[in-house]
């Protein structure tokens, strides 16, 4: 191997999702060999909330990897938990440069570190600066100058004006903690709305204006960006497993199950769904309980007023932040429940701004690993990008190996997996002929839809660790539907359940 590669890990420590990422660098080059998503076991809105069971999920992963890629891992950058995360406001200065000093990146820089240092916090030995974002500069005269601006300009005063990003100490000890443990000695933390950010969004869309929501399972953020910065970042504790949580409820079926049923058939909008708003899910119970009955359109339902409910407070967020009226770029959603049926256009009709969906933009070449393309990579992207020219050899071995391609990367090839995609990614990992049995069964199963009668089942088996449970798929019958609607759409307005959140998280 060319002496001058280098490697690069990133580990996301997600709510519902353990990531590890292994790129090789040769200069400007960034080529990925390994990506792999593990279910999270001990993560409560994205920060550490066990130490043994991350540590547990972690060192299996870790060992998956370097067992793969007959390598070492003994650094790795990791991204900081997204909530509870505040932002206040800085200045540094500084005098006396000198009238015919030029303004040098390295200023900028000490400057940067200055108003980091500065800032007074409120409970030192229980906060930590995440971040800090420089907003503005002024050389004395001039106000309002951006970086690239003021960088070569000389002047005998410098004054700059940042957005400080503010957590728990608590939870930067315990991600160290967990490093320690699964035998990381050189671990780099980012803040990963700016990391993210910049793996996602266009230059033209942070130049015009763009609010990033970040839907994850445990939480969900926002950063908005306006001439290349990030002007204003929230987040809310609540995200995707809540929308599992509440489906769990409803049909009192098991959370592994529910999240299943959320990724094979979740979608927004229920008047919308077209054909599939007339299946009705079969769930066979393993008990002396009776069998349960899930219409589609009720499921949809159950998950659109979740939905409604994030992203009214998410909304809340960016009219607070004053830029509500400068998004030209509209709304770009990433994160895991990104692609979720029907989002886009459901946040569309309730904000009125445009909505695409953010997938990582084509900054690395990669083998084919499987999970690149979809949403819930780019926050390892992100950690990627901000760590090739920050970070030295995370791993030491010379016998990386290519991982093989894996499956198609249209990320909108939804209802046509339907369940096949969640039972296949919950097939026991030591059982490959259950696997591929699966998988038969599952495209025999989605030939036979176009052509089912009134009556025909259709049936798919989901494999998981300790039991089988089946899921049958049947047309909605011509009689009144029986179930009756419990839940009711979010009516009220968005600044009541922003304090209704606050009061919340303040008990």
């Amino acid at each position: 191997m060319d002496i001058i590669d280098k490697h690069i890990v990133a580990i996301d420590l997600g709510t519902s999702k353990t990531a590890i990422t292994v790129a090789k660098v040769n200069g400007n080059d960034v080529q990925i060999i390994y990506y792999k998503e593990t279910p999270s076991s001990g993560i409560r809105y994205s920060s550490v909330f066990n130490v043994m069971h991350v540590t547990e999920v972690l060192r299996r992963a870790i060992r998956e990897a370097e067992e793969q890629l007959g390598i070492k891992i003994t650094q790795a950058v990791v991204g900081m938990p997204k909530f509870p995360v505040r932002q206040e406001t800085s200045n540094g200065e500084i005098r006396d440069r000198g009238e015919d000093a030029d303004i040098t990146a390295e200023d900028i820089t000490f400057l940067k570190s200055l108003a980091e240092d500065s800032y007074p916090l409120m409970n030192p030995e229980k906060e930590a600066i995440y971040g800090a974002v420089a907003q503005s500069f002024s050389d004395g005269e001039n106000f309002q100058i951006i970086e690239n601006d003021i960088i070569g300009m000389t002047s005998d005063v410098l004054e700059g004006h940042f957005k400080i990003f503010i957590g728990k100490k608590s939870d930067l000890r315990r991600i160290d903690q967990v490093m320690s443990k699964v035998g990381i000695t050189g671990t780099k933390k980012y803040f990963t709305a700016d990391t993210t950010a910049k793996a996602v969004l266009t230059p033209s869309e942070m130049e015009n204006g763009v609010a990033l929501i970040d839907f994850g399972a445990g939480c969900t953020s926002v950063a908005i960006y306006q001439d290349n910065i990030m002007r204003h970042y929230a987040s809310i504790p609540f995200g995707g497993k809540n929308i599992t949580e509440d489906i769990k409820s409803e049909s009192q079926i098991s959370e592994r199950l529910a999240e299943n049923i959320k990724l094979g058939f979740g979608a927004c909008m229920p008047e919308k769904l077209q054909s599939m708003g007339e299946k009705i899910l079969h769930i066979r119970s393993n008990s002396t309980e009776p069998d349960m009955k899930l219409p589609v359109k009720y499921l949809s339902e159950i998950i659109t007023a979740r939905v409604e409910e994030i992203m009214m407070a998410i909304l809340y967020e960016i009219h607070h932040s004053g830029f509500a009226d400068s998004l030209r770029s509209g709304i770009v959603i990433t994160g895991g429940c990104a692609q979720m049926a029907n989002l886009g256009n459901f946040i569309y009709d309730i904000s009125g701004y445009r909505v695409r969906t953010g997938y990582a933009l084509n900054l690395f070449s990669h083998s084919g690993c499987e999970g690149l393309s979809e949403t819930s990579a780019t926050t390892s992207l992100g950690l990627l990008l901000a760590a090739k020219d920050d970070m030295g050899n995370c791993a030491q071995g010379d016998d990386f190996e290519t991982v093989e391609p894996g499956r198609g990367n249209d990320p909108f090839d939804f209802f046509n997996e339907t369940a096949a995609s969640a039972a296949a990614s919950d097939v026991r990992q030591d059982d490959p002929e259950s696997a591929e049995a699966l998988a038969q069964d599952d495209q025999a199963g989605d030939a036979r839809t176009g052509n089912e009668k009134e009556d025909e089942v259709v049936q798919t088996t989901i494999f998981r660790e300790d039991e089988i449970e089946k899921i049958e798929v049947v047309k909605k019958p011509k009689k009144k539907n029986p179930f009756k609607i419990i839940w009711t759409k979010f009516s009220e307005q968005a600044e009541s359940l922003y304090n209704n959140v606050n009061q919340s998280l303040d008990e």
